[in-house]
């Protein structure tokens, strides 16, 4: 019987094993699946587990609860050989190990693009995982609960200070809804006043929001400074050495939560572990059918979408233009990608990948959003209420959309929770503990004014 083995189980990955689990005959094929995480993250989602409006779990679709037909690796793939069909895996645990294969799926996503910025390495959060997310929002209501204890000064300026880098989708999104989390927070701790609050969002191009036209985008820009927020555009972070942020535009300050969310990068793996051809941005070269290969050649049992694949984009009109990544594009990407393997297995031609945009839609915050289709924009709360009708719909199983949904409901009667819950991160801190808690390393050395 043939392997069908998917490297990655993101949206891409995790359709193509879903799909194939349900139109695979008996005995056809077996499904392998390899991914370091046992789910897939519906990033759409992210903002609002750090705003606290979705559970962090209902963010993530269990691997094994819903691919029950595929043999899920806890692993990372190290290095594909297409030449022998084999992968090398690397687990958390033990010595790594070669798998082959008959048929390759690879769908390993993007990683977060970086840059040797000093301090970044050391302070920045990134934004495409639950772990993080919820990192960030128990980062801000812990800096919250500090600062409500200490005196007006550099410290508490500090504790007050959030940074985002990067305006693309996730960024800006990301930075409405941390936005209204923490003006909403405000009036939980009476210490503290709207005015103290910063918010920066750097970007290094003249504008936010690549997906729409400019006067949506520059309309973002101005809903986002009514609120307070500090928007830096063609400014780039030079250094955030112990959060003390400098951009080239000339500005310092201090800040406790740093965010990264500036674009994405090719995988590694993808990039320099795999003798599949790859173009010169590192992504794997695909065929519109979703074959890899070139438009002259194609590399026969190989199969490539998502963040990590060059798909050639036959919707725009534009020779050479490749599908932007995101979740649009991979999710369908992965449904037909199982229905081209299905059609190859038993004789038929794959058809290639064309999808027309429905819009880009953003949340900003609770109650605010932009939608645009072409020249259609809408902003405020519609868009918001259309944000969370395509997202409840897209997100996969049933199951999720119920749990999702129903967050939604109980929030809109009794609000966002605000627990912080950073000490899980360090379970065994209060095991330990035999007196008064330590204290912490005093901060305000490398805290300055500003």
């Amino acid at each position: 019987m043939r392997t069908i083995l998917v490297v990655g189980g993101g949206y891409a990955g995790f359709y193509t094993a879903w799909r194939l689990e349900k139109k695979l005959r008996r005995g056809e094929a077996q499904i392998v699946l390899v991914d370091p995480r046992p789910y897939m993250t519906y990033q759409p989602f992210l903002p609002e587990v750090m705003a606290g409006s979705i559970e962090a779990r209902h963010a993530a679709v269990s691997l094994r609860r819903h691919l029950k037909k595929t043999r899920i690796l806890a692993g990372t793939v190290t290095a594909i050989c297409h030449r022998h069909k084999t992968v090398t895996v690397r687990p958390s645990l033990g010595p790594d190990l070669e798998l082959g294969y008959d048929i390759i799926v690879v769908t390993a996503g993007a990683v977060t693009r970086k840059l040797a910025i000093p301090g970044v390495a050391e302070q920045a959060i990134g934004m495409k995982h639950v772990e993080e997310a919820v990192a960030i929002r128990d980062r801000l209501l812990t800096a919250f609960d500090q600062a409500a204890v200490l005196e007006p000064g550099p410290l508490r300026r500090r504790l007050l200070t959030t940074t985002f880098v990067g305006g693309g989708f996730s960024g800006v999104e990301g930075f409405g809804e941390l936005l209204s989390l923490a003006t909403s927070l405000v009036k939980s701790y009476p210490q503290l006043d709207q005015s103290e609050l910063q918010f920066h969002l750097v970007e290094a191009q003249g504008r936010i929001l690549p997906e729409v036209t400019d006067v949506p985008g520059q309309w973002v820009v101005r809903s986002l400074e009514k609120r307070g927020a500090h928007v830096h555009l063609n400014s780039q972070v030079l250094s955030a050495t112990d959060g003390h942020v400098v951009l080239s535009s000339g500005e310092e300050f201090d800040t406790e939560l740093m965010v990264w969310t500036a674009g994405n990068a090719a995988n590694p793996m993808v990039r320099s572990h795999t003798d599949l051809p790859i173009d010169p941005r590192g992504l794997l070269s695909v065929r519109a059918d979703l074959r890899v290969g070139t438009k002259d050649e194609v590399i026969p049992d190989a199969w490539g979408a998502g963040d990590d694949a060059a798909v050639p984009d036959l919707a725009s009109g534009i020779p050479g233009a490749l599908t932007v990544p995101n979740a649009q594009h991979a999710v369908r990407q992965g449904k037909l990608l199982a229905k081209n393997i299905i059609a190859v297995l038993r004789g038929r031609e794959p058809k290639n990948y064309v999808h027309h945009s429905l819009g880009s839609v953003a949340t900003l915050g609770l109650g605010r959003g932009i939608f645009q289709y072409r020249r259609l924009v809408i902003k405020g709360l519609p868009a918001w209420l259309m944000h969370r009708g395509y997202h409840v719909l897209a997100v996969p199983t049933w199951e999720r959309k119920i749990r999702v949904l129903s967050i939604w409901i109980t929030a809109f009667f009794f609000g966002r929770d605000i627990v912080s819950l950073a000490s899980v991160q360090h379970p065994r801190d209060a095991f330990l503990a035999e007196d008064l808690p330590a204290r912490p390393a005093d901060r305000s050395t490398s805290a300055k004014a500003g």
